[in-house]
């Protein structure tokens, strides 16, 4: 028998972004494919931990346990964070949130990618509704009346009322649906890796700005902590050339605080690597009969640490969505529907992926010193701006999608 080649929606692109939306969609009851390029590897707690990490917000965690992956991520490494700091470069202006303060069990929970992507994985093998077409790529689109026609690599095609485009930032789907997009390099990397601190990192992310950009420690389970520290290209690429014993000398310069001060001491580190720092900003989210999500719709500095967080909310977004469009018995392909969800991400995404960018900037020259003093003691004044802030960073925010809130999918498709 052949297999079904006719669906609600096709998901393409199946990392954590895709594979939450196809989770929760097929959840939500409807048929879905999924296209994928490379299945994803076991994940092996026995292994060290990876060096790609997320700090994933309480309303990401939300989404994910209603997609089916949080509670087997749950099972393995993990570390939650109650408490977070950012201070200045010299520590005279200084930001502490806890989690108790705002009435929240934790601020976030630092995840290996690895081992959410697998997590995710695992949902989409346990789920009915779906099919997986792995490995496939898409060679091509063609709308079919009011269906689209996704050509894959074998011959294969597959129809759908909606498509959803989740391939990552250099989307080939995004260029084959002609949507244009802002793009900005800050001739930045990411340096990350995981060292060892004494005493052991107490469970708090801490983050510093810098001349050339931030460094930010983030906890892991076992007390090491991951490191993403902004540096400008050349730069980055000299310190990736350091021994171990040289790149800690340079680290504990950049973190060395005054008595009491955390981190005191670094004992150790891994091995490092560097990624590009870039804005992507799609100009729209929809397309006939298509929608982007994910770092295929933007990308943003990972400054205050919302990629991820973003597409999640991207997917849990959708889900609502076209829920609310089954409910109302309207196509979840007309550009009603599409508008409606592309108008909501992208506000969203500009207004973090811009106030991002310009935190940025007040935050690199140092001639802004005094600046960014007064802004962050006038925001450690404020009950309202830090309430602002950490509903934001938590995905609780009033324009959050319902299931970032705590709302279960269940209640969703009874409402």
């Amino acid at each position: 028998m052949d297999r079904q080649s006719s669906f609600d929606i096709v998901v393409v692109g199946a990392g954590m972004v895709g594979a939450a939306a196809a989770a929760l969609l097929a959840r939500a009851g409807f048929s879905v494919a999924v296209v994928e390029s490379d299945e994803p590897r076991p994940f092996d707690a026995s292994q060290p931990v990876g060096l790609r990490v997320s700090a994933f917000s309480p309303g990401s965690a939300d989404v994910l346990r209603e997609a089916g992956a949080w509670r087997q991520v749950e099972r393995q490494r993990h570390c939650a964070y109650r408490r977070m700091i950012v201070e200045d470069r010299d520590e005279t202006s200084r930001l502490a949130f806890d989690a108790p303060e705002f009435g929240l069990e934790r601020l976030g929970t630092i995840v290996e990618n690895e081992l959410v992507q697998w997590a995710l994985w695992q949902s989409l093998l346990a789920a009915g509704g779906i099919e997986l077409a792995c490995p496939a790529r898409v060679e091509g689109l063609e709308r079919d009346g009011e269906d689209t026609r996704v050509q894959l690599t074998g011959g294969r095609a597959l129809h759908c009322r909606l498509l959803a485009a989740a391939d990552g930032a250099d989307s080939a789907l995004r260029k084959m649906l002609g949507i244009r997009q802002d793009y900005w390099e800050y001739g930045q990397m990411g340096v990350v890796g995981v060292v060892q601190t004494a005493p052991p990192n107490p469970g708090v992310a801490w983050q510093r700005f810098m001349d050339g950009g931030p460094l930010a420690f983030l906890p892991l389970q076992n007390g090491a902590s991951s490191i993403v520290w902004t540096r400008p290209e050349a730069e980055a690429a000299r310190l990736l050339e350091l021994d171990d014993e040289a790149f800690l000398g340079e680290l504990q310069q950049a973190a060395a605080g005054g008595e009491g001060h955390w981190p005191d001491r670094l004992t150790g580190c891994g091995p490092r690597a560097a990624f590009p720092l870039t804005m992507r900003l799609a100009e729209r989210y929809h397309a006939r009969g298509a929608v982007l999500l994910g770092d295929a719709a933007h990308v943003v500095h990972p400054l205050a640490g919302q990629g991820v967080n973003l597409g999640l909310l991207d997917a849990a977004a959708l889900a609502e969505v076209l829920l609310d469009a089954r409910t109302r018995q309207e196509d979840i392909g007309a550009e009603r529907t599409l508008v409606r969800y592309g108008r909501w991400r992208r506000s969203e995404a500009e207004i973090m992926a811009r106030g991002i960018h310009g935190l940025r900037g007040l935050f690199t020259p140092p001639s802004l010193g005094l600046l960014r003093r007064f802004g962050l003691g006038l925001v450690g004044r404020s009950w309202t701006a830090r309430e602002a802030f950490i509903r934001r960073a938590t995905g609780r925010n009033r324009d959050a999608p319902a299931l970032a809130r705590g709302l279960p999918l269940t209640d969703l498709l009874q409402s």
